[in-house]
């Protein structure tokens, strides 16, 4: 069946689908909107692990391989709103040296793009969306720029009693920057510290797609299509134009949606195998895939956790999920000796009693009464602190096609992934470094939040470069070979640094978008 033709479709209502949305949507373009899965409220967000599983996939058509496969669970989204319905909302951007690191360092790749072209696209999307924190300060790191539109979130216990430590490490923090309400912000109220950010904000204190750009893109009318599972982008005759997409509504009935333009903004291994399946005697190997990188270069961050117990209550409850405290001390490639690679250091985080990062999971060797006595004193007394480490492009990272099909007769992929030994190194040099801290602190106990080497926040695949021989996109997100299809979101990064990648994701989507729609005419022809 198909459906009325529309300016644009956007497959994907996340974090950056909801910015072309809106950017399209604000210009006068009709858009769909199709979501593969419900359509949440914030009445929906309810402060439990175990209700906030809903909004964050059970499973999904992937099968994961490498040494080090990729866990993606927690950091995907299950409905509109994507994985920002949960996120911590951390807000630290790239810096100058993430996007010249082939050229300063001889390795990895290249971005088309500087930290100055992105710069002005963080400072609107702070003020889009509403961002705590105290940019002065960051600029013993960055270059200059406009103040947050809020100041910094309040602090705790659990944050605080890791300053002497850093101190005596050498290593300067400054408030994080994250995108929660420390006041009350275009009419959303201010953040209560209760610290269930990662299983959603029912209050709108946290910046998430319903309160932000997808409720802007609903204003003009964008329509938003929940359980509707895209499996195919359809192309002309010539394969020199997309002309919409095949999906599957809620009653699994097929459907085109027929596009000017199309945007896929799914989850960063979800725009590859979409592409894989749109292959045609015009793109044998997949759409946008002439140059071969099509779901290569897949990568993730790792963290390299510490863990202090102290007998006093510090709050370890209280807060936001993200962080307190924030540093880019160990930011520059070689900044470990022995390894290579940025590292982004963040302290105090609100702790819960399970899912990531949560106390039941601080001692993996406790069970049964131990482990009852230990969550006891963890509940008022645990405190950690995370070093984000960068894993470098390596082309064997990569998202490929398998033979088995899911319910629609569309492949599924294999996610296949490995760490190097440099991004090993990087690990154990941040676990290292981390531990020297905590023992400066006066706490009770201190331990290295040592187990398998985790992924966090998948990148690439889509990755964006200077010409259709090194990359799929350019640096707006438009394919080399098809002029109206875009890829939106982090797939079309071309290295990862070590920050959170959601600012990142909208600073880019915005100007991708905004290029969208200021070429309009030329691209949709």
């Amino acid at each position: 069946m198909a459906n009325e033709k529309v300016d644009a479709v956007i497959v994907g209502a996340g974090a950056s689908g909801s910015v072309f949305a809106a950017v399209l949507a604000k210009a006068g373009k009709k858009v769909v909107i199709l979501e593969q899965g419900p359509d949440w409220q914030l009445t929906d967000l309810i402060s439990s692990d175990f209700w906030g599983r809903r909004i964050k996939p059970a499973s999904g058509p992937f099968l994961l391989e490498g040494k080090n496969p990729f866990g993606y669970v927690y950091q995907a989204g299950w409905g509109v709103g994507g994985a920002a319905l949960h996120y911590f909302a951390n807000f630290p951007r790239l810096l100058p040296n993430d996007f010249k690191i082939k050229s300063e360092h001889g390795r990895a790749l290249d971005w088309p793009i500087s930290y100055q072209d992105v710069a002005p696209y963080y400072d609107k999307v702070a003020q889009d969306v509403g961002v705590s924190g105290d940019a002065k300060a960051e600029e013993i790191w960055r270059p200059a720029g406009p103040p947050y539109p809020m100041p910094p979130m309040k602090t705790f216990r659990n944050g605080e009693v890791w300053l002497k430590g850093f101190e005596a490490a050498g290593i300067r923090l400054v408030p994080a920057a994250v995108a929660m309400n420390s006041t009350e912000y275009k009419g959303r109220a201010a953040c209560i510290y209760d610290g269930w950010c990662h299983v959603g904000c029912p209050i709108g204190a946290l910046a998430n797609p319903l309160v932000t750009y997808l409720g802007e893109a609903k204003k003009p009318d964008a329509e938003v299509r929940p359980l509707s599972t895209v499996t195919r982008v359809l192309t002309n005759a010539q394969g020199n134009k997309v002309t919409g997409v095949e999906y599957y509504d809620a009653k699994k009935e097929r459907q085109v949606q027929e596009a000017n333009v199309v945007v896929l903004a799914a989850w960063s291994a979800q725009n590859p195998r979409l592409l894989f399946n749109s292959a045609t005697d015009k793109h044998p190997q997949g759409l946008a895939n002439s140059s071969g990188l099509l779901g290569k270069y897949m990568m993730a961050h790792f963290s390299s956790g510490t863990w202090a117990l102290f007998d006093e209550d510090i709050q370890s409850y209280m807060g936001t999920t993200g962080a307190q405290l924030m540093s880019y001390d160990r930011y520059g490639k070689t900044s470990q000796k022995g390894a290579f690679g940025s590292s982004f250091i963040v302290a105090g985080s609100a702790l819960k009693t399970s899912d990531l990062g949560g106390f039941a999971n601080a001692r993996l060797d406790l069970f049964g009464p131990d482990l009852a006595a230990f969550m006891k004193r963890a509940a008022h007394g645990l405190t950690r602190i995370g070093a984000f480490g960068e894993e470098l492009p390596n082309i064997e990272n990569r998202v490929e096609p398998a033979s088995d099909k899911d319910e629609f007769g569309m492949p599924l992929a294999k996610i296949i992934h490995s760490f190097d030994q440099d991004a090993v190194a990087l690990w154990n040099a941040n676990f290292e470094e981390g531990l020297k801290i905590a023992k400066g602190i006066g706490a009770k106990e201190v331990w290295s939040a040592r187990g398998n080497m985790p992924t966090i926040h998948l990148m690439g695949g889509t990755i964006m470069g200077a010409n259709a021989g090194d990359s799929v996109t350019n640096s707006y997100g438009q394919t080399h070979e098809i002029a109206n299809l875009y890829i939106a979101g982090p797939g079309i990064f071309a290295t990862a640094g070590a920050s959170n990648p959601t600012y990142t994701i909208l600073a880019l989507s915005l100007r991708g978008a905004e290029q969208l729609a200021a070429n309009w005419s030329t691209v949709a022809g």
